[in-house]
Formats: C-alpha cells, structure tokens, sequence
C-alpha cells in the first residue's frame, strides 16, 4: 500500500479545507455533501453521538451558526492508497481556552470522497500538547 500518493493527498487535503470553509462559514449544503449518505456514517461531537446521515444532517441544520471562527493546528492529513484516507487537527476557539481536537476518516465512494466517521471533542483545560517530535 502506498502511502501519501501526492495526487490522493492533494485531493484530500483540497477537500479537507473545503470542509473547513464551509464549517465556519457554516454552508450547510457543502458539509452535508462530503458526508457519506448512509445510516453507517457516525459523527461523535462535543455534545452529541449521531448516528447515521439522517441524524448529521438534522444536527447540522439546527446548529446555532454563530462563533464558529476557529484556527487550526497540527493538521495531519494521511492517505492510504488511492480510496482511503484520515485527517487529525487540533484548533483554538477564543474565547474557549481549551485544545480542541477533529479527526476525519475519508473514504473514495462512487460519488466521490466522503467522511465515513469523524469526532470532535476538546482536551480538559490545562492540557496541552507536546511539542511536535523533530523529523
């Protein structure tokens, strides 16, 4: 299995900042597109455990659109052969102290790429975490 093909981390990563886009403009349509439409599809969030499209995309519609700016860091995007890949971030939310953290799992299904699993969660205040390993 090759890993990081540059073309299929290319595709990724374009569309990992997509999703980003359109998660702080809060473009419902364009998050609910790259999410696999399918009742196997889980989104574990700060607050909540949804399961399948159907319950996504009615958390995303009811979803308050406001303080969603965010900047990110560590951002770990990593492919594996040309149909699968993952996407690790961590972000800041001021006036929220804490690291919060994302990670994706993108599958290439016939429709395109698409997130099969995510989870967002915060770290408890205080921690922190280490400072990246030298490569």
């Amino acid at each position: 299995m090759k890993i990081n093909l540059p073309h299929v981390l290319a595709e990724v990563t374009r569309l990992f900042e997509r999703y980003e886009q359109a998660l702080v403009s809060n473009d419902i349509a364009v998050l609910n597109e790259l999410f696999w439409q399918d009742p196997l599809t889980l989104r574990y969030g700060i607050a909540e455990n949804l399961h399948g499209y159907a319950e996504i995309s009615a958390y995303r519609s009811a979803r308050s659109p406001a303080n969603l700016a965010r900047t990110l860091v560590r951002t770990v995007i990593t492919t594996y052969g040309e149909d699968f890949a993952t996407a690790n971030t961590e972000f800041m939310r001021p006036p929220i102290e804490r690291i919060g953290r994302q990670s994706q799992t993108w599958a290439r299904m016939p429709e395109g790429w698409r997130i099969v699993s995510a989870h967002v969660s915060f770290m408890e205040q205080g921690a922190a975490s280490p400072a990246p390993a030298a490569r």
